[in-house]
């Protein structure tokens, strides 16, 4: 029975631990999303300037996720999982999201029977304002409303943000 109390103690703790986790630089929660607050971005392969550059990111305000943190870089993320180091400068703590919805109806409301205020297309970067369990409001090219959250991309299912 010890055994047994033990094992589920450690189990919650290394769970409670995995959801709490933190960026040993910054403290801030990993992972967590940004956005490339430059027009381009070199990735590299490991956090220093003499790693090699495996691509450059060419969007600005495009979501990122940071998974890890080590000095100055930041291990990030796009949508499709492609990514690597870039060094914290390049990024942004605004908020965007991805809509990856095709012609994805946003709302004057957070209610489906409300008026369309607009249609994003898929792959349109917006701008993340407040979100509820179910509804996020975003703004793009002069338009906003209120979207399904489970259509974008750089907003955790979970989150709340007022």
């Amino acid at each position: 029975m010890v055994v047994l109390s033990v094992f589920l103690f450690v189990l919650g703790t290394l769970a409670a631990s995995a959801q709490d986790a933190r960026g040993p630089v910054t403290n801030l929660p990993l992972p967590r999303y940004v956005s490339m607050k430059a027009a381009e971005g070199n990735v590299r392969r490991g956090p220093s300037l003499t790693h090699r550059i495996d691509w450059v990111f060419k969007r600005r305000g495009m979501p990122l996720q940071i998974t890890a943190e080590y000095g100055n870089w930041r291990k990030v993320q796009d949508r499709d999982g492609a990514g690597g180091w870039v060094h914290y400068a390049l990024l942004s703590g605004v908020r965007t999201v991805l809509i990856e919805s095709e012609m994805l109806p946003v709302y004057a409301s957070p209610d489906p029977t409300a008026q369309i205020s607009a249609q994003f297309e898929s792959g349109v970067v917006a701008r993340l304002g407040s979100c509820s369990l179910d509804w996020c409001q975003i703004s793009a090219g002069g338009y906003r409303g209120w979207a399904r959250k489970s259509s974008l991309w750089g907003v955790d299912p979970s989150e709340i943000r007022e």
